[in-house]
């Protein structure tokens, strides 16, 4: 038996932030990050439909990229004592993020964040609150999936918390909000959205329901992405749908490894953070050359490669075929071909090395490996790190 689960409701098109005035409740807590919502007067409107709706509403802001369990456990205390019935959190993956895991500490004070980094082992969620996300990039589809990423800055290490408990109750995918997206945001976002979508094709938990969702969703983002980083707000616009696409089936699906991978670079060194987005860019075409020794994977490579008019005789062309896609979409987004040449080298050779053992390691126990067509051994995963460092191939 499998199981397929999305929220009960989901709005979208242009215009859609306007449902907020049908909600429901008494006092809803609106979670945002950085600004950007509050500079382009999306959060004053959803305040507004708030109040409209009937409710007292408060502001929790601020929430930083990369979310901490700090900013996890001051957000839960906002909510007991303010004791809202509807959790709001708007704007990229990091508020949505944030605001998923809030929940669960302000229904269940005692609970542990150990307790919650164990896969599925949310407690009943429900008891007091709500929720509605409202995305305003295209990427993280957090606004549909069971999933959030928190990061432990003193263990350096991002977890992703998984449970079906935090699919939220209500989207609200409008476009109007991703249509305010800088350049860099809107190629890191959107091949994030392309690695969710091919990870959950490929995935061993790929199903009937899922596959036509990942297929769709790969499609419209190669069509669109580059428009969309060019500035066409027709493309973003479809961009803001395909990656929601994406989140349902790997919401369902779950991943692979390059996202095990980009989970534990992402905050493992000094010299900077390697963004999400920008990770899964650059690890997707080693992976697949990796995953593409098992048949089956390569089978269902080559099937996308053929959905999005790629050619080649045998699956093990139009492996080659999609990956050298990839890389192209990579560099016409400008997107490093791999770790060494991030942000300029910001990341230091020798502390990469030096980590290398540790970091493989975590990798490997990230939630995500399980469900990876090809499972990597300590030394497989270090030699997949050192490709994706040095941009070199996989040959194993």
């Amino acid at each position: 038996m499998a199981r397929f689960t999305l929220p009960r409701d989901l709005y979208h098109g242009k215009g859609s932030l306007d449902e907020l005035k049908n909600l429901k409740g008494k006092k809803a807590i609106v979670v945002v990050g950085g600004g950007s919502m509050k500079r382009f007067g999306f959060l004053d409107r959803a305040v507004e439909n708030l109040k409209e709706a009937g409710m007292e509403v408060r502001l929790f802001e601020n929430v930083e990229p990369d979310p901490s369990v700090e900013t996890v456990m001051k957000g839960a205390a906002t909510m007991r004592e303010f004791e809202p019935d509807w959790i709001v959190a708007m704007g990229g993956g990091s508020p949505i993020d944030a605001a998923k895991a809030m929940w669960a500490f302000y229904e269940y004070p005692k609970t542990s964040f150990e307790d919650l980094i164990v896969p599925f082992n949310f407690p009943t969620l429900r008891q007091k609150a709500k929720f509605c996300a409202i995305p305003s990039t295209s990427g993280t589809a957090t606004e549909v999936t069971a999933f959030s990423v928190i990061t432990d800055y003193q263990k350096g290490i991002k977890y992703p918390l998984a449970d079906f408990n935090i699919t939220p109750d209500v989207a609200i995918v409008d476009p109007d909000l991703a249509e305010t997206m800088p350049k860099k945001l809107t190629a890191h976002t959107g091949m994030d959205a392309m690695t969710h979508a091919i990870e959950a094709y490929v995935s061993t938990l790929h199903c009937d329901y899922t596959d036509p969702l990942a297929l769709h969703a790969i499609e419209m983002i190669h069509d669109d992405l580059k428009k969309s980083y060019d500035g066409d707000m027709d493309a973003r616009d479809n961009m803001h749908n395909a990656q929601c696409l994406a989140g349902m089936a790997f919401s369902n699906a779950l991943l692979g490894i390059v996202h095990s991978m980009a989970h534990k670079t992402g905050a493992a060194y000094s010299g900077g953070h390697i963004v999400h987005g920008c990770a899964n860019a650059m690890y997707l075409p080693k992976v697949i050359k990796y995953n593409a020794k098992n048949p089956e994977a390569a089978e269902r490579y080559a099937k996308i490669a053929k959905f999005i008019g790629l050619s080649g005789k045998t699956n093990g062309e139009l492996v080659d075929a999609l990956i050298k896609e990839l890389r192209a979409m990579n560099k016409a987004l400008d997107i490093p071909g791999g770790i060494k040449d991030y942000e300029g080298g910001i990341i230091d050779e020798k502390e990469f090395l030096e980590k290398l053992p540790e970091v493989a390691k975590n990798a490997i126990g990230d939630a995500c490996t399980g469900s990876n067509p090809r499972q990597p051994s300590q030394e497989e995963m270090e030699k997949l790190l050192k490709c994706c460092f040095y941009d070199t191939e996989v040959d194993f």
